[in-house]
């Protein structure tokens, strides 16, 4: 019995490698666009779905999220479209829509927020921060922003840097508490 529950014990104390694995690919997804997608482009383009893109090198950090999650299988632009046909209530009403739009919805934050929200993918603040994490801020102008916590350490700090796109494309810096954080996501 003893040893049962020990082993049950260090069970709960380790990570779950699966979830670690995905939250690194996540990461990883993320850091593989700093360099590619070098123009903020917050334009509406009509795109396919499922799997619909604006070209690589343009996005908005909407896009970032969006394209590092369907490198570990989740389109966003499906997922958060299937949740506001049959949800559209619940979801911020803040551009005048009567009806949920594949080309668009999914790249706007608070949509993403909304949608994580749902999926019970929100985590305390103040919880610490790992790669794979989804991060949304408020930006002092009042805009939202989100990015991807990234596997890469700022030197000489406990802190990851992050991936996000707030105006020259996919960057990976050291901005986690440079805004003000208004949700923490894990897949």
């Amino acid at each position: 019995m003893k040893l049962i529950l020990i082993l049950l014990m260090l069970k709960a104390i380790q990570p779950d490698t699966a979830a670690t694995d995905v939250s690194l690919r996540i990461a990883r997804a993320a850091f593989e666009q700093v360099g590619v997608t070098t123009d903020y482009s917050p334009g509406y383009v009509r795109i396919r779905y499922p799997n619909g893109d604006i070209p690589l090198e343009q996005g908005v950090c909407t896009d970032v999220t969006v394209r590092a999650f369907r490198k570990v299988g989740v389109d966003l632009q499906k997922e958060i479209h299937l949740d506001m046909s049959g949800h559209f209530a619940v979801y911020p009403k803040l551009w005048n829509l009567r009806a949920p739009d594949t080309n668009i919805d999914h790249r706007r934050v608070p949509n993403q927020m909304k949608f994580f929200q749902r999926r019970g993918k929100n985590i305390p603040i103040q919880a610490e921060y790992r790669p794979g994490d989804v991060v949304a801020w408020r930006l002092p102008s009042g805009q939202y922003h989100i990015g991807i916590v990234s596997n890469e350490k700022v030197p000489g700090e406990k802190r990851y840097f992050m991936v996000h796109n707030i105006g020259e494309g996919a960057q990976l810096e050291d901005v986690l508490t440079e805004y003000k954080i208004i949700g923490h996501y894990r897949w």
